[in-house]
């Protein structure tokens, strides 16, 4: 899905999305990742799926300078448990839970009203059989 327009080229924002991967600013990434104001970051958690996700993967997070965390779990709601996340508790970075797309909308709403957040994006490998073979 195609999001709206950045007229902004210095700032980075989600510009579409897909199940297997995002455009940022009309570049592709199909590895899982942190966006920023600052960049994009290849995340610890790239090639893992949800339930790999560690405690260490939430401590990496927290050492950035963020006010809250978008978290999207791909095409499904999945909520990490609370031992896993709270190393952004401790750094007072607040967390949201959500579906890829709506964390596309939301960054870029929150980054351009100058928020300090974060989106972390989990893109796992969907394995593809072929029936019949």
């Amino acid at each position: 899905m195609k999001l709206h327009l950045n007229t902004d080229a210095s700032q980075l924002l989600f510009t579409g999305y897909g199940d297997d991967h995002v455009l940022i600013n009309g570049h592709r990434h199909e590895a899982s990742l942190l966006l920023t104001a600052r960049g994009v970051e290849i995340a610890p958690w790239a090639g893992l799926d949800f339930d790999a996700l560690t405690a260490a993967h939430f401590e990496w997070v927290a050492h950035r300078e963020l006010d809250i965390l978008l978290l999207g779990t791909g095409t499904r709601l999945r909520f990490p448990h609370p031992s896993l996340t709270r190393a952004l508790m401790d750094a007072r970075i607040g967390l949201e839970v959500m579906d890829l797309g709506a964390l596309c909308r939301t960054y870029n709403i929150l980054a351009a009203e100058g928020r300090t957040v974060g989106a972390a994006v989990l893109i796992e490998r969907v394995s593809r059989e072929v029936a019949g073979n």
